[in-house]
């Protein structure tokens, strides 16, 4: 008994193998959801940026100016001593954590700086407050010769300006980085009779 055996014609097999075209209509098919993906991602991004994670400049208060010494010789020995306790706060609105470097607290004297103190850089969280009290001291060798000192000394009131700068970054998703900047300017006027406060005033502007 003989058994016929046959193999498979190769037109068969040309027939079931993919043909050129097929793997070009494949690979673009592949590449239109890839890229339809990504812009998908970069779409939601955008929209969170704009809503849920829109930028909010942080909010720098100066929530009480103390004088802590006064000492005024004009005579002989040309003594000056001012000290103020500044309490500072920093808001942070955002979604997302806020990151500022080293900044500065600045006094000055109609125009003219005659104290600096420190603010250590940080990282506040979303939605918290951080609070630093700084010292200001006028540094007297600055501003003994200013001649209008002795005549706002003699007037009983010496007009201060202290400055603030906080800057540093917003961090979007961890990718997107917006730059920000909070100033702060307070305007304060000292009774050298009574060594105290008479009145402060500030305003607050911020940049993104």
């Amino acid at each position: 008994m003989e058994v016929e055996s046959s193999a498979p014609s190769s037109k068969k097999t040309d027939s079931m193998a993919p043909s050129p075209q097929s793997n070009r209509r494949r690979g673009r098919n592949i590449c239109l959801v890839v890229i339809a993906v990504i812009l998908g991602l970069v779409l939601l991004m955008v929209i969170l940026g704009l809503t849920v994670f829109k930028p909010k400049h942080p909010v720098t208060t100066v929530n009480s100016v103390a004088l802590k010494d006064l000492n005024v010789d004009l005579t002989f020995t040309k003594h000056l001593n001012v000290t103020l306790d500044v309490n500072l706060s920093i808001k942070n609105p955002n979604k997302v954590g806020f990151k500022y470097t080293d900044s500065s607290a600045l006094l000055n004297y109609r125009g003219q700086e005659v104290a600096e103190a420190q603010i250590p850089g940080s990282e506040i969280s979303a939605g918290k407050t951080v609070t630093t009290n700084l010292t200001l001291t006028i540094l007297a060798d600055r501003l003994i010769l200013n001649s209008t000192l002795y005549s706002d000394v003699i007037s009983g009131t010496l007009p201060l300006s202290a400055f603030t700068r906080i800057s540093g970054k917003v961090h979007i998703l961890k990718i997107i980085k917006i730059h920000v900047v909070s100033y702060t300017t307070c305007d304060i006027n000292i009774d050298t009779e009574h060594r105290s406060l008479i009145n402060q005033t500030c305003q607050y502007k911020t940049k993104l």
